[in-house]
């Protein structure tokens, strides 16, 4: 199987830039990350370890795409001939990563589409905050963290881990949380959520991200939306084109054939291990 050369993942990007994303920064992601994921649940697939870590920028003309990467604890939530949605279980070990796992996932229920997206979730508020509230608890065993994490993020609503930012993401994880086991989320609603903010906010889809401006200091300055003679204001989407970037952003960076490769993957990882919450 060939593979793409990649470049940095979002886990470094955000180390070179003092652990904190911009507002700007964290919704061109959040628009990039909820597609992916939506073309992975397309597949058949869930991710189910969702982290800064598994999304890798690309390179050169592709140095604004966001790539998804590491499917050892991928697993196949419906087949795509008969539409048979996998059986809801409960008392299921913790598979993936504490930190940004789902609620029902500490609860020990089985994963759905609906955990990745609460995963994607806390994610974005990782990169706005610079951390969780569960980060750096203390526990004797990793069990004992695990549960302690649990408690932790089930004692803080929405409303407390989203103060101060835009109610949009509230209204993420309410929504996420509200849908049940077999049901298909409406992403088209989770993107225009963080898309509403970003024209509130009066940015421009520009692709210059934090780490960009860094390098690139002149760019830092073309954040705002600029208003055509027609009236409509431009820079608004995903669409956006910019010389430093290839013509057209694909809707995901993973080809079928790359997807068809999961099980075997799979069969190579163990579905079944857990990941240390950091």
């Amino acid at each position: 199987m060939v593979i793409d050369l990649l470049g940095p993942s979002l886990e470094d990007l955000f180390n070179s830039c003092n652990r904190k994303f911009t507002m700007k920064t964290t919704l061109m992601l959040a628009d990039q990350l909820i597609t992916r994921v939506e073309y992975m649940h397309s597949k058949g697939f869930l991710h189910r370890d969702i982290k800064p870590d598994n999304f890798l920028m690309g390179l050169g003309r592709k140095a604004n795409q966001v790539y998804i990467i590491d499917y050892g604890l991928a697993k196949k939530y419906k087949d795509l001939q008969t539409h048979k949605h996998i059986p809801y279980r409960e008392n299921k070990n913790l598979t993936g990563t504490a930190r940004y796992a789902s609620v029902n996932t500490h609860l020990g229920i089985e994963q759905s589409r609906r955990d990745d997206l609460e995963s994607v979730g806390y994610l974005l508020l990782y990169f706005l905050r610079g951390s969780l509230p569960w980060q750096g608890l203390k526990a004797g065993t990793k069990k004992q963290k695990y549960d302690r994490i649990s408690e932790k993020k089930m004692l803080t609503p929405a409303e407390v881990l989203c103060k101060s930012y835009p109610s949009e993401f509230i209204s993420y994880f309410h929504y996420c949380r509200s849908l049940r086991f077999e049901d298909r989320p409406d992403y088209s609603y989770l993107k225009k959520l963080f898309r509403d903010v970003f024209v509130r906010e009066g940015y421009q889809f520009d692709y210059v991200f934090d780490w960009t401006a860094l390098k690139y200091p002149h760019m830092s300055s073309s954040n705002k939306l600029v208003r055509q003679p027609s009236g409509r204001l431009a820079g608004v989407g995903p669409s956006v084109e910019r010389t430093e970037r290839p013509s057209g952003l694909p809707s995901c960076c993973l080809s079928y054939e790359t997807l068809r490769s999961i099980p075997r993957l799979i069969h190579v990882y163990s579905a079944s291990r857990t990941r240390d919450p950091g």
